[in-house]
This record gives structure tokens, C-alpha cells and sequence, in this order.
């Protein structure tokens, strides 16, 4: 994508051709992450594979910045860009593979689609969004289908565990879209999302002891499925999704993602044999009517 395509859009709001690709783009290699992540944890412990991922996403977007003499924000901006971070990228990847080693991947998608009811609730605290009765009631309704996912499985603490973990990691990137807003107002959004994800990868650094050995040791295959993630779903899918939040808004954009879980089922299907089970489904439908309905009729008419 040119320099040009990552300006500051002076039409936010507007759903173009454009931004809807960038969106569409995005979605798929977000949902091609939960089956890259599992099979990634196959060698994998979940701190490393993060660390992994994103040396590979930091590594390119780094060569990148240099090439392209990217300017470094001012040193506010910088502050602002880091704590968004440690939310939207550290937090958000560190507990959905935490997650993911006791919850299958189309599951986690599910759980992780109820993501844009947590957007509108927060946009609705703190950027002056509003939401009507219907977008309440679409609110607890996806809640409700969220909760289904995580009780589904009765006394299977460790899938509880993980289910709940995941969600955190929901909310977790729900604050990170909301309140990235404010600095796209200003910046390139291609500028901040470089910025973002390398700020976002200094934290993961705990996690280097013992990196080298379970990298000596690990199959090609799992290294083939982390490069992967750190280039497509990290490098790719931030620089278009937040491409476009940049042009039409976090809200809007993110109820998008109601259409993640089911290519992330599909290719969960295909790439690890992975079904999830009727009650996890049933769990995620609920979910995702809710956020239909607070994203169609939740709002009050302008």
C-alpha cells in the first residue's frame, strides 16, 4: 500500500471500497491466527511463542521504519503509543495463547468475537457514542451467548480457565481500538501501527529465558506457523485494520469481526482437524446476534 493510502483519511466514517478491503483482509488472517497459534503451541510455551511472533512482526516493521525513515513520535505521543500497547498487543496476545492451550481455536473465536460489544460500551464511556435500548439488550444478549461458551463445558476448570482468559484478552484489545482514536486523529496510522507493535514487543522480552532452547528444538513446521502469524495476521492485519479505523472508526470497524469465527472455524477445521462442540457453537451464534443487533439497531438515529 502506498504512503498515500495511510494518510489520515478526511472522510471518517465513510465506509468505502477501500476501507472495506482493508477490513476484509484483516479478518481473514485474524481468523487464520487462533489455528496458527495452536499449532504453534505445539512447541511452543505460550510466552515464547508471543515473543516469537513478534520479533518476526518487530524484525520486518523495524527494517521498514528504517527504509522508509519513519519519524519518531514526540516523546507523549511515544508514552501514550506504549501504554495502548501493553494492552491492545502484550496483554491481548500473552492471555489468548495462555488461553488457547485448553480452548480450541474456533472456540477462542467465538469468545473473542464478542470484542465489539466491549468496543461500544467503551466507546459509548469515552467517545461520546450512544446506545439506545436494543443495543442494551444486544449487549446482554452477547454476553449471555459469551458465558454459554465458558460454563459450556461443566466442570472443566481448565477449559473455564482458558475461556475466561480469552475474554480478558477481548477486553484487552477492545481499549486498545478505542483509544487509539484520539492519536490517529493525528498521525499516520501506518506510523502508529509500526510504532505500536514495536512498543509492544519491548514487555515480551520477560519472556526470553529459555527462548533458545525451545527454538533449537521446536519442528519446522512450528516455526513456519509463527513466522506466519508475525507477518500476516501481526504485520499485515494491523496496518489495514488499523488503516481502517483510521478512515471510518473503532465502533464500526470492529463490528466486523462478528465474521472472524467463521473462517477461523473453517480453517481451524482444515488446518487442525478441529470442530468445536454444540454447546460452544450455540454459545457464539447468541454471541453474535448481540453484536449484530447493538451494531444495526443499537444506536440512536443521527
Amino acid at each position: 500500500m502506498t504512503r498515500l493510502a495511510f494518510s489520515r483519511a478526511p472522510q471518517v466514517g465513510r465506509l468505502d471500497a477501500l476501507s472495506l478491503a482493508a477490513i476484509l483482509v484483516t479478518i481473514v488472517f485474524w481468523a487464520s491466527a487462533f489455528a496458527g497459534i495452536r499449532a504453534g503451541l505445539e512447541a511452543f510455551s505460550p510466552g515464547h511463542l508471543t515473543l516469537y511472533r513478534f520479533l518476526v512482526a518487530s524484525a520486518a516493521l523495524g527494517l521498514y521504519a528504517i527504509l522508509a525513515r519513519i519519524p519518531l513520535p514526540s516523546p507523549a505521543d511515544l508514552g501514550r503509543i506504549f501504554v495502548l500497547s501493553l494492552s491492545g498487543i502484550t496483554a491481548y496476545h500473552v492471555l489468548l495463547n495462555v488461553g488457547q492451550q485448553t480452548v480450541p481455536s474456533g472456540t477462542a473465536s467465538l469468545i473473542v468475537a464478542a470484542g465489539p460489544v466491549f468496543t461500544a460500551l467503551l466507546a459509548t464511556r469515552f467517545a461520546g457514542e450512544r446506545l439506545n435500548a436494543l443495543g442494551w439488550l444486544g449487549t446482554l444478549i452477547s454476553l449471555g451467548g459469551v458465558a454459554l461458551i465458558v460454563l459450556g463445558r461443566g466442570q472443566d476448570l481448565g477449559f473455564t480457565r482458558g475461556a475466561l482468559l480469552i475474554l480478558g484478552a477481548a477486553v484487552c484489545t477492545s481499549l486498545y481500538f478505542v483509544f487509539q482514536r484520539s492519536l490517529l486523529r493525528r498521525m499516520n496510522s501506518l506510523h502508529f501501527t509500526v510504532w505500536s507493535l514495536l512498543l509492544g514487543t519491548l514487555p515480551m522480552l520477560v519472556f526470553l529465558p529459555g527462548f533458545g532452547a525451545e527454538l533449537a528444538s521446536a519442528p519446522t513446521g512450528a516455526h513456519l506457523a509463527v513466522i506466519y502469524l508475525g507477518l500476516f495476521p501481526s504485520v499485515l492485519g494491523y496496518l489495514t485494520w488499523t488503516f481502517a479505523i483510521s478512515r471510518v472508526g473503532a465502533s464500526a470497524t470492529t463490528s466486523f469481526l462478528y465474521v472472524s469465527p467463521v473462517f477461523a472455524v473453517l480453517i481451524g477445521w482444515l488446518w487442525l482437524g478441529e470442530v468445536p462442540g454444540r454447546m460452544a457453537l450455540i454459545g457464539g451464534l447468541i454471541a453474535i446476534a448481540g453484536v449484530l443487533l447493538v451494531n444495526t439497531r443499537g444506536r440512536p438515529a443521527a
